[in-house]
């Protein structure tokens, strides 16, 4: 038996990258998955290559009547919602005299709010429906501390593991476990655009950066969408039930807590 056999799963930001790891981990296992993202022709392709198991649903997290029509469309195909990641978020970085109000807002209104009132949404089903479930919410290194050039970003990270703290409390009442998963740093598409803030800020050649950060991490390599895979099923799994409001740091060693 797989151990998220019978299961569904709503992934934020799943049409690619880490999002689009977990939906085709989570298939492996024996869960449907429902791609949720705002570019929906990637969704859709990513939901055909996975097979039957997956659908995609056009989804925005800065808009609550998007939230509201993929977590309705998730239940209306498969019969309900088991399991949600909350993946969707947006990079930024800039000193500290040059953060703008409008991006601050932008970046908050998707990391923060977006993951707030997604799992608002799906803990709303999961009571009603009174089956409990799992919430996964996507934390990062960059929330266990500031740094320079990053501090909204690193203030949504920081923002999320509160927020899993908060919600885990609060849910675990009706069955359902939040918790989340911190990464370090991960190679991949959104890489590419860290890369070019810091060549940017920091007069680095294009690459320096990510050469640098892959060189410093413990195990001795950037991160991959697939090392985080094996803590997705587990807090996912039957084998997490136990645990509650919980942020499991998956960095290769960068961050010991």
């Amino acid at each position: 038996m797989k151990r998220l056999d019978g299961k569904t799963a709503l992934i934020t930001g799943a049409a690619r990258g880490i999002g689009r790891a977990f939906a085709e981990a989570y298939v492996r296992e024996g869960a449907r998955v429902a791609i949720g993202d705002i570019d929906m022709t990637r969704a859709q392709a990513t939901a055909s290559e996975i097979g039957d198991a997956a659908i995609a649903v056009k989804m925005d997290v800065t808009d609550q009547a998007s939230i509201d029509a993929a977590v309705a469309e998730t239940v209306d195909a498969f019969g309900g919602i088991d399991i949600l990641i909350n993946n969707a978020a947006l990079f930024t970085a800039a000193p500290i005299v040059d953060i703008e109000r409008a991006d601050y807002a932008r970046v908050f209104d998707i990391n923060v709010a977006g993951t707030l009132f997604t799992l608002q949404a799906v803990a709303r089903h999961m009571i009603a429906r009174g089956q409990g479930g799992k919430i996964i919410n996507m934390a990062s290194q960059a929330g266990r501390r500031g740094e320079p050039l990053v501090a909204v970003y690193c203030a949504t990270k920081a923002a999320i593991i509160s927020l899993t703290q908060s919600a885990g409390l609060d849910l675990i009442k009706h069955g359902i476990n939040v918790n989340a998963i911190s990464p370090g740093v991960v190679d991949g598409e959104h890489w590419d655009g860290v890369d070019a803030f810091f060549a940017k800020h920091e007069n680095k050649a294009p690459g320096q950066k990510k050469r640098e950060v892959g060189a410093a991490v413990p195990f001795g390599r950037m991160g991959t969408a697939e090392d985080l895979t094996g803590m997705a099923i587990f807090l996912a799994s039957s084998e997490a039930d136990y645990i509650v409001a919980q942020t499991y740091n998956v960095d290769g060693g960068q961050w010991m807590s």
